[in-house]
Formats: structure tokens, C-alpha cells, sequence
């Protein structure tokens, strides 16, 4: 049985923290030497909502019934919600151990706003609206958050912005109010359970991702910010090592994200490409770039229309299940075989199979809680976004729709543990998935472990194949 603390870090790739910058990064770095490390493995799809309830709660998206940030409530063209906090039905680790009488400290963690008891405190994440909203638990809190902060800062606010200074100003900003009350939190409130998820991480991928990355096709050589998301992560090193003062020596750290970030080729203009292919027709088409709205579509003559992000959901117009359905429901299976094998072939600009794939929500998840997408669909791997407007009069968009990203998310994001005073070695493991981590958490806690909970506990047994230790002369150059 021991104190239990999570680090999470939104967005952080393996490549960067596990390759590129470990040597610069030596907190993290004394982590892994003396414990456990791997890729973890998100879940479908990628991002940070669902991902960090899917961790925390050991069950896959289609379990808890959301599928990214705005889902539709029911089958119709207009009624969507945003998954805060009430959207979760099933136990947390928090709801799990407080129960269980260990007491927790929640900071930051997504999906907790609005804030709910819990058996210690909670000071909810970047959904919250504003600082003017209930955002802790107790209540009584949060006086002293916005003391102790000087004034608290929940997000980035605008981080697609052209104004690169000032947004890297406003990361360190936030990130620096953010680890100065968890360490006030650590420092003056009892705790079995600690956690804290910094959106700095993601926020700072998706504005800078172009300068440092080689690859990126946006990348110049040379330029002034070509440093910035590495003296960034310096900068969290350093906070990290501060909270890990505070924390016993015998308690269990994890580091942990969500999903990984990588370079954004371009956009796929998802709505443009149903047009092209037959499946989507406007009533007029739009002089300018314009959002998808139900107001803009003629439903008699559209089978399938789709919402942009970091991946695609794609509807299908249904006869008898949205209000203007028009697809027979006998022909449902044949028109998702068709838009599969469709998205399948899509190519690029140069004419290069981009190897994009659609997937049937039952065939990824135990369960399809909610109103699902009717195909999840993953354009090049990731490598290009999901482009909802329309206007554009090409399906391919070297621009994000919604303000300049330079990033877009992968697959595998981080997991790093210490137990304790023990030195495991720093044994690198592979197959780690996201449900993994609370049962873990739980195990380490000297907590049951929910029999309904699908991962597997991480500990060194676990190694088996691909397992190697690393030496340290041997870190990536």
C-alpha cells in the first residue's frame, strides 16, 4: 500500500521525450533509470477526450459513451453537447479510492468540470468556462486557488493564433501557475492520491510543432523559435524535479499522456470530398470558406455528411433514424462498405495512396454507448487532419480550418514508472495501453481492483518480449 502520484503531461510523444530530449530532460530521465518506461498506447481515437477518461477509468470510449469533445445527443442535425464531467457514468480511480477512505488531489485532470465530491479536493480542467465558475471541490477552495495563483489560468485561450511570441509567453504562464498550486496543494493538504494533467504539453505541439521538426512541410530552417517546445520541456523538467521534492520517497510516480503529437501534412476537406464523391450535396454552394452547418445542406439529396478534427466522424443520413433520412436501412451496411473502401483509396495530392481507414465503431469498441459516428475515420495515419468546412473547392488544405496547428496527434503517448524506493533498472516495456494505467494505479493504492476494469496492472513482470534495459551510456543521440 502507498501514496500514489500521476504527472500527466497532455500530448507528450515518446519521440520527443524518450529520444530527441531525454538527456535534456534529467527528472524525467532519473524516472526512467530507476523504474519502468514504454509507449502507451491510446485508445480510439486519440485525444484528450476521451483518452484521459478511457485511462482513468479503464473502459474504451464506446463504454463511456463519447467519442471526442461534441457528440450528438440524439439523431438529429443539430443537438450536440460537449462531455464535461456529467458525461461520465462509470467510476473514476478518484470515485474508486475515495470510497475506499484515501483521500485525493485532483488538479487539472480533463473531464472533471464541472467539480463533483470526491474524499479530499479537486480543481477542475480547461472545460471550465471561466474563472468566475464553480471549478473546485470544496467550494471554499477556490479563494485560495486564485490566491495562491494569482489568478488562475485553466487553458491557452486562442493557441491557433499567428502571434507565436505572445502564445509562448501564455503556455510558460499557465504552466507556471498551474505547477505553483500543485505544489501548494501537496505542501498543505493530506493525500494517498495525487494528480495533475498539464495541457501546456498539447498546446505548445500544435503551435510550434513546424519549427523544430525537420520534416514538417512548413519547416525553415534556422528560425527564431526553432528551440521553443525544447526549452519548454526543459522548463517542465525542472517543475517536475520540484513537485518530486515534495513528494515521499516511497510513493509510486507515474508519468503519463494521453496520446502522442506528430507533424500535420495538410488537411483532408472531409465535407468537400463527400461532395466530390456523391454523397453530400449543399443548397448552394458558399462563396467563402464556410463551417458545416445543417442550415447549409439539402438533406433530401445528402446520404453522408462529416465533422473535422484531429480525425474524422462521418454520419450517414438514415431513413426512419435522422429527420430527412434517406439512406433505406437495408442499405445502411452497404453504403459503410462503400465510403470504407472510398476513404481506403483516397490519395494525395501527388497522387500517393495516403493510406487512410475508416473503422465501424462496433468493431472497436465492447460496447456503443451513446450516438456514435458511423465510421471513425483516420486520414494517412494521422498525418493529415479532418477539414470540416466548406469552400475550399478542393478537398486538400495545406491550412487548419480553425487557425494555424501545426500538429496533429499519434497514436502512443508516454508511461513512466517509479515504485518507490525501489530501482526496477530502467526496464523499457512494450504493449502498454491506456486502460492499463488504473488498475495499476489501483494495485500500488492496496485498493481492489473493479473486476469490470479492462487493463492489465503494469509491473515489471510484464518485460517479456522486446524488454531491455538501458544503460547509461546508451540513450539516443
Amino acid at each position: 500500500m502507498q501514496k500514489v502520484a500521476v504527472i500527466g503531461l497532455d500530448c507528450a510523444p515518446p519521440r520527443l521525450v524518450f529520444d530527441l530530449w531525454r538527456r535534456e530532460l534529467p527528472n524525467i530521465d532519473a524516472l526512467m533509470r530507476r523504474g519502468l518506461w514504454g509507449d502507451l498506447r491510446s485508445c480510439h481515437p486519440p485525444i484528450t477526450v476521451p483518452a484521459w477518461s478511457s485511462m482513468m477509468s479503464s473502459k474504451d470510449p464506446g463504454q463511456l459513451g463519447f467519442y471526442g469533445f461534441r457528440n450528438r445527443r440524439a439523431y438529429t442535425y443539430e443537438d450536440y453537447a460537449f462531455a464535461n464531467s456529467t458525461a461520465i457514468t462509470h467510476d473514476l480511480v478518484w470515485d474508486v479510492l475515495s470510497r475506499a477512505g484515501k483521500q485525493v488531489i485532483l488538479l487539472g485532470v480533463p473531464q472533471t468540470y464541472p467539480p463533483h465530491p470526491v474524499n479530499g479536493c479537486m480543481v477542475t480542467c480547461f472545460l471550465t468556462p471561466s474563472r468566475d465558475s464553480a471549478y473546485t471541490h470544496p467550494p471554499a477552495l477556490k479563494g485560495e486557488i486564485e490566491k495562491v495563483a494569482d489568478g488562475y489560468v485553466f487553458d491557452v485561450d486562442d493557441f491557433r493564433t499567428p502571434d507565436k511570441h505572445d502564445l509562448l509567453r501564455r503556455i510558460h504562464e499557465k504552466t507556471r501557475k498551474h505547477f505553483r498550486v500543485a505544489k501548494h496543494l501537496l505542501k498543505t493538504k493530506p493525500w494517498d492520491f495525487f494528480m495533475m494533467v498539464e495541457m501546456g504539453t498539447d498546446r505548445i505541439h500544435h503551435g510550434f510543432w513546424k519549427y523544430f521538426d525537420t520534416e514538417h512541410p512548413k519547416h525553415e530552417p534556422g528560425n527564431p523559435l526553432e528551440h521553443a517546445i525544447r526549452d519548454y520541456y526543459r522548463y517542465v523538467d525542472g517543475e517536475i524535479g520540484e513537485l518530486l521534492a515534495l513528494i515521499d520517497a516511497d510513493a509510486a510516480v507515474l508519468v503519463v499522456s494521453d496520446h502522442g503529437a506528430k507533424k500535420m501534412d495538410g488537411g483532408i476537406c472531409f465535407n468537400e470530398w463527400l461532395i466530390q464523391q456523391g454523397y453530400l450535396t449543399l443548397k448552394a454552394y458558399p462563396e467563402k470558406v464556410t463551417p458545416i452547418s445543417p442550415q447549409l445542406i439539402d438533406w433530401s439529396a445528402t446520404r453522408a455528411w462529416g465533422d473535422g478534427g484531429y480525425y474524422g466522424r462521418l454520419f450517414l443520413n438514415v431513413k426512419g433514424r435522422e429527420p430527412q433520412g434517406v439512406i433505406e436501412p437495408r442499405d445502411y451496411e452497404r453504403v459503410r462498405d462503400e465510403l470504407i473502401a472510398a476513404v481506403a483509396a483516397i490519395e494525395d495530392p501527388q497522387g500517393r495512396n495516403l493510406g487512410s481507414r475508416a473503422h465501424r465503431p462496433e468493431e472497436l469498441y465492447r460496447e456503443t454507448r451513446g450516438v456514435p459516428p458511423d465510421l471513425i475515420v483516420y486520414f494517412g495515419d494521422l498525418n493529415w487532419r479532418s477539414v470540416g468546412s466548406v469552400g475550399m473547392r478542393s478537398m486538400y488544405s495545406v491550412e487548419n480550418d480553425t487557425g494555424p496547428d501545426d500538429a496533429n496527434h499519434d497514436w502512443n503517448g508516454i508511461f513512466i514508472m517509479r515504485d518507490g524506493g525501489r530501482d526496477d533498472g530502467g526496464v523499457h516495456l512494450e504493449g502498454l495501453q491506456l486502460m492499463d494505467v488504473a488498475p495499476t494505479i489501483l494495485r500500488h493504492a492496496g485498493v481492489p481492483i473493479p473486476a469490470d476494469m479492462l487493463g492489465t496492472v503494469i509491473d515489471a513482470s510484464r518485460s517479456g518480449h522486446g524488454m531491455r534495459h538501458l544503460p547509461g551510456a546508451a540513450l539516443p543521440a
